[in-house]
């Protein structure tokens, strides 16, 4: 059942790959991760923000060792069903489902904002959200039956894209930045943000479809992992600094009332800079973010969803799968209001804790300890039980937080 270790992968595909890791993670949560946590301040929010990206990371090690152990082509249902079984199969069906529906709501949500932004700012004509969101999934959503290779050139592009105007961006904004802002902190609601934290580092559900990707190589995958998710944390801590350091907290236009709107924060830090450059940059890269991010849950979705309902990727088969994809994510984009925001914190505390935490650390204690599954150290993170207990630990924590919160027990 294990995977055989193969030749490295060419140095151009690894690359892809990272940038796929980091394009998945930088996209819809980063433009709320300013705004939901605005009100705690720049430290607290840097604070939770590393431990969430250690947790993160170490679960997708986690994931990728048992990925290592199967077959090409198995994806996470069929790891959870043999190594957990039947209970462990249900639960990452529906949890797999939700966070990758409801991150492609919201950044179709998101991209839909972007949109409309461009048309009635740019262009002089009125266009609504909702019909934003149509463009966005109709032009995007359709690359994806032109296969993973079309997917992951075009993502590399739009990353290119990405990181260019993130880098325009930090150098005009610096001279807007207001250093007293940052020095503001509300560390009593600090673990508020610990379910947005965990989604601007979720892109555990394509692992499985890196495996492949990479040819099964180990090193190329860790280093695809960890490079990944340590340039979205370097990325992250400077545009904390920016958008913290520009829009206040309070206001009418300022942090608290994108929370309460549910607006990314790029949609009011056109109220707080002097240069309109800043803004319209800033409209770029988040757009940019959207996309890649969108690029990255859907690529692993529709592996998802042609291993789990046995569908072949070509011919009738992309087709049924391109619409899996593409029309519930539409239906729910367009109906729903305050979309954005909540999709995102939703999938963080009650799907990331479970299928992207706890999950792995499950499977991977079985498969070393009970079923014997591990038999190479290249793949495996290191620790043994003592960090498999921490991070479950974590993870349970913040699941239980996120249900205190969502029925009002603190």
């Amino acid at each position: 059942m294990e995977h055989q270790q193969s030749v490295v992968p060419h140095f151009g595909r690894i690359i892809s790959a990272l940038f796929l890791v980091a394009g998945t993670c930088i996209g819809g949560g980063m433009l709320a991760l300013p705004v939901a946590t605005g009100m705690n301040g720049f430290l607290p929010s840097l604070t939770v923000m590393f431990i969430c990206w250690a947790a993160m990371t170490a679960s997708a090690l986690l994931l990728l060792e048992v990925s290592m152990w199967m077959e090409e082509g198995v994806h996470l249902i069929t790891m959870a069903s043999r190594i957990l079984g039947v209970p462990g199969k249900v639960i990452s069906w529906i949890l797999y489902l939700f966070i990758c529906y409801a991150s492609l709501v919201a950044y179709t949500a998101g991209g839909g904002m972007q949109i409309a932004a461009v048309a009635n700012n740019y262009f002089g004509f009125s266009l609504s959200n909702e019909l934003g969101a149509v463009i966005f999934i109709l032009l995007f959503g359709g690359l994806f039956y032109l296969g993973n290779e079309i997917i992951g050139r075009v993502n590399t592009m739009l990353f290119g894209a990405m990181v260019l105007a993130y880098v325009i961006l930090i150098g005009i904004g610096i001279p807007e930045i207001n250093p007293e802002l940052l020095f503001y902190r509300q560390w009593s609601g600090t673990w508020m943000a610990i379910s947005l934290m965990l989604t601007t580092f979720s892109f555990q559900t394509m692992v499985p479809s890196l495996t492949p990707y990479l040819k099964a190589n180990a090193r190329a995958l860790r280093i695809s992992v960890i490079g990944g998710t340590l340039l979205t944390f370097l990325i992250y801590a400077i545009w904390l600094v920016l958008v913290l350091g520009i829009v206040p907290v309070e206001g009418e236009k300022g942090l608290t009332a994108a929370f309460v709107a549910g607006e990314p924060a790029t949609q009011f830090l056109r109220e707080h800079v002097q240069g309109e450059w800043v803004y319209v940059v800033a409209e770029y890269f988040a757009f940019f973010a959207i996309v890649t991010s969108f690029f990255g849950i859907g690529f692993g979705l529709y592996d998802f969803l042609a291993d789990g309902l046995k569908i072949k990727k070509q011919g009738i088969g992309q087709v049924i799968l391109g619409l899996l994809l593409v029309v519930p994510t539409l239906i729910c984009a367009t109906y729903f209001e305050r979309i954005f925001l909540v999709a995102l914190e939703t999938t963080g505390g009650f799907g990331d804790t479970v299928l992207n935490g706890l999950i792995p650390v499950a499977m991977v204690w079985m498969g070393r300890y009970h079923l014997g599954l591990s038999q190479s150290d290249s793949f495996r993170l290191g620790g043994g039980k003592p960090v498999l207990i921490i991070v479950f630990v974590f993870f349970l924590v913040a699941f239980l937080l996120a249900v205190a919160s969502q029925f009002g027990i603190i």
